[in-house]
């Protein structure tokens, strides 16, 4: 709603205003809707930076921010700093502030594989900043608004909602601030953005790689999600257009950087917060396949064992319980300390009947967490292992 209400506050000078915009430059002079849409940025940042949502990992965000720094003109720079965020969502989306502030989510950035990915994700979101996206889509909304408008009145009237502001502004703001801009802005972001990873010296056969593994994961998972990044239709049309724009343009050329080790060290933690998010939201496989990965850079983590039991203590379907036992004695054999795992093990004891071995196992949970946030629960379990098993 304060996206469309923004929206038509834009429509309130008569006229049709340009869409043929410069991208930001050496030059560049900020316009007067421009103006308005920069200072909305700003106050839509500090709202999601006051949110809790801010992942808020300053080293991670310090390496976002180089790559993003290899990818834009000092001449560009000067005029629109490009500053990377990170946000706790496990959905796939990232998206861009028209005053170059860009937000990724944990989501997406835990599925990627390299720093060519990373770069390839940047490249496109900051072409909508410094192409100046925003304000051409919002100049467009208005153009046909005021054309359909004064068409209306020319004839009297169509019906129909023809001349319903709210309604053509609702659908194209939700295209602008959710599904992502018109075709033919996106194409550009594609085009141009594999331009900049290129200049930058990355591995361009690496971006439709991102989204080929973002693909796989909507089809096999059956993923729904409301952002564009999450959309089928809208990966093919990346995919797609990756794939022209490099037999287009670098047929034959050997790639560049592509900086997995580097990379993957950075984003670890990423990887098993957002399986944890994952986990939440009942996205089993999906958990679990991120626990698979974080595995993989840490093969003797406690704590990810114990999530892997976790994931399947809550799936609970048939041998699941036995899996989950067994993942949260690995983790127990790896930390004897970490009191999660013997949680675990004594709600899975519990729900099976063997109270004994569940009080044990809840007592060293306690007696290893003093602060923890669930006491009371735990203690009521404790107290019906005490009266079923005295009886």
């Amino acid at each position: 709603m304060r996206y469309l209400l923004f929206a038509l506050s834009l429509l309130i000078f008569q006229g049709c205003a340009t869409t043929n915009l410069a991208p930001i430059s050496k030059n560049f002079m900020s316009e007067d809707d421009e103006k308005r849409l920069w200072a909305r940025s700003e106050e839509e940042e500090d709202v999601l930076d006051k949110s809790g949502l801010i992942y808020g990992d300053e080293e991670l965000e310090s390496y976002l921010n180089e790559v993003a720094a290899k990818l834009v003109s000092p001449d560009t720079v000067e005029h629109i700093p490009i500053k990377i965020k990170v946000i706790k969502n496990n959905q796939l989306n990232a998206f861009a502030f028209p005053n170059g502030v860009i937000y990724i989510h944990t989501g997406i950035l835990a599925r990627m594989e390299n720093e060519a990915q990373l770069a390839t994700l940047i490249a496109h979101e900051m072409v909508h900043s410094t192409h100046r996206h925003m304000l051409k889509q919002f100049r467009d909304i208005k153009n046909k608004t005021a054309f359909l408008s004064t068409l209306q009145v020319a004839i009297g009237g169509l019906g129909g909602g023809v001349g319903d502001l709210a309604t053509l502004l609702g659908t194209l703001g939700t295209m602008a601030a959710v599904s992502g801009y018109s075709k033919g802005l996106e194409t550009e972001a594609d085009m141009e953005g594999l331009k900049a990873i290129v200049a930058a010296g990355y591995d361009f056969n690496e971006a439709p790689k991102l989204f080929m593994h973002l693909k796989k994961e909507i089809e096999e998972e059956k993923i729904q999600e409301p952002f564009f990044f999450g959309t089928h239709p809208r990966i093919k049309e990346r995919i797609k257009n990756y794939e022209s724009f490099i037999n287009e343009q670098y047929s034959g050329q050997k790639g560049g950087i592509i900086n997995r080790e580097l990379f993957l060290e950075k984003i670890k933690d990423v990887i098993f917060d957002n399986a944890k998010l994952d986990l939440s939201a009942g996205r089993f496989n999906i958990a679990k396949n991120g626990v698979d990965k974080y595995l993989g850079l840490n093969p003797d983590d406690a704590k990810a064992y114990c999530l892997l039991g976790e994931i399947f203590r809550q799936k609970g379907e048939e041998g699941d319980m036995e899996k989950a036992r067994e993942y949260y004695q690995k983790a127990i054999s790896n930390d004897p300390v970490y009191p999660e795992s013997y949680k675990g093990m004594g709600l899975i004891f519990f729900k099976q009947g063997e109270k004994i071995k569940a009080e044990d196992y809840l007592e060293q949970y306690l007696s290893l967490s003093e602060d923890a946030s669930d006491r009371g629960y735990i203690e009521e379990y404790i107290k019906q292992c005490n009266k079923e098993g005295g009886q």
